[in-house]
């Protein structure tokens, strides 16, 4: 019986270390920048996504995330943000595709 508790008591242990630990690995996967749009492309009034091409500030690499979320489609369909404005993003790379997680323009909007 001793042995049994000892075994479900490690169980636990590496069940709460894994808990705790996780969600940190799925931080580290997040990528953040600042950089200039160069190209946005949209697929129609009614579209779901976007795509947005980015040149990072720090390395001048050119960087495309796929947008999804509502409020960043709304202000590229209504010219709110555009080619040329500077954007705060955080992106994570998911089967081998950039998705944008925060895209904001750095002056607010």
């Amino acid at each position: 019986m001793r042995k049994v508790s000892g075994i479900v008591l490690l169980l636990l242990i590496a069940a709460a270390t894994a808990a705790i630990f996780g969600p940190v690995q799925a931080l580290a996967d997040e990528i953040k920048m600042v950089g200039a749009i160069t190209k946005i492309e949209i697929s129609g009034p009614d579209a779901t996504t976007a795509s947005a091409t980015l040149k990072d500030n720090k390395t001048g690499e050119l960087v495309t995330v796929i947008v999804n979320d509502d409020l960043t489609l709304d202000k590229f369909k209504d010219h709110r943000i555009v080619e040329g404005d500077e954007i705060r993003l955080k992106y994570e790379v998911k089967d081998g595709k950039n998705i944008s997680k925060y895209f904001r323009k750095t002056a607010g909007c």
